[in-house]
């Protein structure tokens, strides 16, 4: 089929008269002039050599522009940053790692921009490059495929699956002597086997499995190993997938709605999914002008069972999960148990009842369960508020049997200070770590805290220490660990105004968090309590403190597209 370039953005770049200087730009990569009379189909990867994340994006991408080719699109590839969390982590990189988010998709936004692509398909692998094309594919608003890069393959550790989380808890483990350098260094030399991203239910494999549930992926798309060649069909067929999109003006916002975030946040929690979600989906339903916050998704987990036994709170990984019919599984018993909206759209032009009526749940396996006989009747984290989170905070309690703690807060201004004292052994049973100024403003950035939580899991800690901070937690943490509290320390939230040995309680059952301190006494504390200088006093990190906005409503750093006068799209 001939597409009609009349309303398209490329007519700007290669239609008329006018367009003789664009036109002899691409005469000079080699297109002839039957590939510019074609719409222009943008492929951003976030390949490069920082991570195993991202190593294969590059190979998959070639897949993705032969479905556009053969579905009558000129591709156009193109590749974004990406910083990867389990190298950034531990260290000031961290502060990096969210801000990357905004980067990959301004980025992305600016090269289809600046070229008037007419479509895109995208394609990540590391934590935050998931959400940040997501995102950028909604705020442009052309039709667009996403695609997974794939997970790592589990490594083996004496006869046992383990994956990079396992190397952060066996520094706990070394600094108590449980476990010798020896020993940690064969860990570490077999934990990470292949390319690929985290293989737990960590923050990129909770990401790709919402972009199957959110509709922007096809379906079964994120489930291959990224090694296996057999995942790059999906690719090509990503690339055929969107020129349909394209041909029958079927746009992420069309897509995207209430309805499908809804579906992606009871997935999330289904699945015993990273907390990060939390911050991701309601950055997604900006683009789209939707509110959707901390709250809604933390509601939803109330109301959501826990069927996926999968790490960190469980035992399989990713390639467990793919072996026994991937993302579409976990989809299915989340459907036949009535719990999703089958209603939605999604990028294969079929909705998600329609992609999955097909599907044949399996019996023999332990993976994914039954909703009718989950793990827990409700799902993989819970929303705190209280005293000290009047904005909220978030919690993961998948596989947790403790629900309950009161402890003396012990506090650090920063991640660092609380790492050395995890591992100088100072932190004892029933202490309530703060980390505090380590929000999306005042860190700036709000770094992750797996170092510590794996540091104190290492020691045996993990249900005996609480930690409490306005930053967040990797996708691979577990134990008592609560983040995103807010207002964070860096605005004169309550979490700034704690002493060393106040009492708190947190309470996963009843949803709260407090401190045992009068509303007088907080108020004399906020009266003289004075703002800490963010020591970034320019960059692209101080940049960022100047526009993020609170982490409740996903740290973002523009009003999205509830105050847009025209999308992209349209132009």
């Amino acid at each position: 089929m001939k597409f009609n370039k009349s309303k398209l953005p490329s007519r700007h770049v290669s239609v008329g008269v006018k367009s003789a200087p664009h036109r002899s730009m691409y005469y000079a990569m080699g297109l002839k002039n039957e590939d510019i009379q074609k719409p222009f189909v943008g492929v951003a990867t976030t390949w490069n050599e920082a991570a195993p994340c991202n190593i294969t994006l590059s190979r998959q991408a070639q897949s993705a522009k032969k479905g556009v080719k053969i579905a009558g699109g000129t591709p156009r590839e193109f590749t974004t940053i990406t910083v990867t969390d389990g190298i950034a982590m531990g260290h000031a990189g961290m502060k990096s790692s969210l801000i990357s988010r905004e980067v990959i998709a301004d980025s992305v936004e600016l090269t289809m921009r600046g070229h008037c692509y007419d479509a895109l398909v995208g394609l990540a692998g590391c934590d935050k490059s998931l959400p940040g094309l997501m995102m950028v594919m909604l705020r442009l608003n052309v039709p667009s495929v996403f695609i997974y890069g794939g997970s790592i393959l589990p490594g083996s550790f004496r006869g046992k699956d383990v994956t990079i989380v396992d190397v952060f808890e066996g520094v706990g483990k070394q600094s108590t002597g449980k476990m010798s350098k020896a020993d940690l260094h064969e860990l570490e030399s077999v934990a990470c086997p292949s390319a690929g991203s985290c293989g737990g239910q960590f923050t990129a494999n909770t990401m790709a499995c919402v972009s199957e549930a959110i509709g922007l992926a096809l379906p079964g798309s994120a489930g291959t190993p990224a090694v296996y060649e057999s995942r790059d069909k999906f690719a090509v067929s990503s690339g055929e997938a969107v020129m349909n999109l394209l041909r029958n003006n079927i746009r992420p916002r069309d897509i995207v709605t209430r309805k499908s975030l809804e579906n992606a946040a009871v997935v999330v929690a289904a699945s015993g999914g990273s907390t990060n979600a939390a911050l991701h989906l309601p950055a997604i339903a900006n683009e789209a002008g939707i509110n959707f916050t901390l709250e809604d998704v933390t509601n939803i987990s109330k109301k959501t069972p826990y069927i996926a036994d999968l790490k960190p709170g469980g035992k399989y990984v990713a390639k467990d999960l793919y072996e026994i019919g991937g993302v579409p599984i976990l989809i299915k018993a989340l459907l036949d148990g009535g719990y999703l909206h089958k209603d939605c759209l999604t990028v294969s032009g079929k909705t998600l009842g329609e992609n999955h009526k097909d599907i044949i749940f399996p019996i023999n396996q332990k993976i994914i369960y039954k909703t009718s006989k989950p793990l827990s009747k409700t799902g993989g984290f819970v929303g705190l508020k209280g005293n000290l989170a009047p904005e909220g905070a978030i919690v993961k309690v998948a596989g947790m049997k403790r629900r309950k703690f009161i402890g003396k807060a012990k506090c650090f201004d920063g991640e660092e200070s609380a790492l050395k004292a995890v591992l100088g052994k100072k932190v004892k049973s029933g202490d309530v770590i703060i980390i505090r100024y380590e929000g999306p403003k005042g860190s700036p950035g709000m770094p992750e805290m797996l170092s510590t939580t794996g540091a104190i899991y290492g020691q045996g800690l993990g249900e005996e220490v609480a930690l409490i901070t306005d930053g967040r937690f990797s996708g691979g943490t577990h134990g008592f660990s609560i983040g995103h509290v807010g207002p964070e320390a860096a605005v004169g939230g309550p979490i700034g105004l704690i002493k060393n040995g106040d009492v708190i309680e947190i309470d996963a059952n009843k949803g709260t968090l407090k401190v045992n301190l009068s509303k007088k006494e907080l108020i004399k504390r906020k009266k003289k309590w004075k703002p800490k200088k963010i020591e970034y006093t320019s960059g692209t990190l101080w940049k960022y403190s100047q526009s993020v906005g609170p982490a409740s409503r996903g740290a973002v750093t523009h009003p999205g597209a509830s105050k847009e006068k025209k999308c992209y799209a349209d132009i």
